[in-house]
């Protein structure tokens, strides 16, 4: 889900053919607490309350440690899992959905889906929500795009399946960053500034790599840890369905 150079250029580049200014479609499309193409469920004014969410994922290595430490603090997150490696990972996938973890719709293949012909945009998240539902025997709500890359009919189509789009107020560059003290120092001071302005916290790590279902995601990990042991006593985690 993370937004990279190349997926900011191939928005910026159909911009072009879209007729609007490259940086306000760009703006619009991509990042998070945009309101241009239609709402989003970001995070609410309700202080004190965190969601960690984890995108990419499930990856076979890491999302088991990761459900460890979970499982130690008794807390509850939210995965937004890509369909083909959800659907290679059955077993884990409904351990998450047992372990009362909520489980999200990322897409199939994790495409920029600001530029995404129609067709292909409802396969993604139609084949996506299918295969979830089977594998867990619940309903899918929430939808993630990769990027955060949306456009209103991406939204449209989400809504019509019955999903919430998500976005997010807290992320770093996790997915890159070998230091999981700096992933944790860096989203801290994230949770700190909106719990200031009254707002709860909408936390992305990344248990998976879009590109690499195996990739090594131990600075993610040890950084949600740390995440955790920092709040545990002074806020509630919360999956993002508390919020609607």
């Amino acid at each position: 889900m993370q937004i990279s150079s190349s997926a900011i250029v191939e928005v910026l580049s159909g911009a072009g053919a879209l007729g609007l200014a490259a940086g306000g479609y760009a703006y619009a499309a991509l990042w998070p607490a945009s309101r241009i193409f239609g709402r989003t469920l970001t995070a609410p004014r309700r202080a004190g309350e965190i969601a960690l969410t984890f995108d990419d994922g499930p990856n076979p290595v890491w999302t088991p440690r990761l459900l460890e430490v979970l499982d130690r603090h008794g807390v509850k997150a939210t995965f937004f899992l890509v369909g083909k490696y959800a659907s290679q990972e059955p077993v884990l996938t409904k351990l998450l959905s047992n372990n009362g973890h909520l489980i999200g719709n990322h897409t199939w293949s994790h495409p920029n889906l600001a530029l995404t012909a129609p067709k292909k945009v409802r396969e993604e998240l139609r084949n996506t929500k299918d295969a979830l539902e089977q594998i867990t025997g619940k309903p899918v709500r929430h939808f993630r795009p990769p990027f955060g890359a949306r456009r209103p009919y991406v939204l449209r189509v989400a809504r019509e399946l019955g999903m919430t789009p998500v976005t997010w107020s807290a992320m770093t560059n996790d997915w890159a960053e070998p230091s999981a003290e700096r992933i944790a120092e860096r989203l801290s001071a994230k949770v700190d500034r909106q719990q200031s302005r009254g707002l709860a916290a909408n936390i992305v790590l990344h248990d998976g790599g879009h590109r690499e279902p195996e990739a090594n995601r131990e600075p993610s990990i040890t950084a949600a840890a740390q995440l955790l042991a920092r709040y545990a006593a002074t806020r509630k985690f919360v999956t993002v369905d508390a919020w609607g």
